[in-house]
């Protein structure tokens, strides 16, 4: 994806809290209340390729965020993820960190967390 047509390149954007190297906005198709973007400002697609000083800015405003989100939303806990690559489910190539409040029982068994990315590998303890 090219800087120019990359949606979070664009100007317009309504950021909730900036720092030197990243900003943070509400996604634009949230799974729960509070769903929150950490965004470095240099167009990269992979976060592998960010630099160290981005990577740290990154997760702290990522922390930031956390403590803002549990002010304004009172959840129960978070997910974090990063998708580096078509076949992980990227699909805007310029990296961003998803923060998602989580909440009791906004899902029937929310055990395996991220882990459901590969649903039929999730629930790990199901097999113990």
């Amino acid at each position: 994806m090219e800087k120019n047509n990359c949606p979070f390149c664009q100007a317009n954007l309504s950021t909730i809290k900036s720092q030197q190297n990243v900003f943070a906005i509400y996604d634009k198709y949230p799974v729960s209340p509070g769903h929150t973007l950490i965004i470095p400002n240099r167009h990269v697609a992979n976060f592998f390729e960010l630099t160290k000083e981005e990577m740290n800015d990154c997760w702290a405003l990522a922390k930031e965020m956390k403590q803002i989100l549990a002010e304004e939303y009172q959840p129960d806990g978070f997910n974090i993820g990063i998708n580096v690559g078509e076949a992980a489910g990227q699909t805007i190539f310029h990296v961003h960190i998803h923060l998602i409040p989580r909440y009791k029982d906004d899902v029937e068994n929310p055990a395996g967390g991220v882990r459901y990315v590969i649903p039929e590998k999730a629930n790990y303890l199901k097999n113990l």
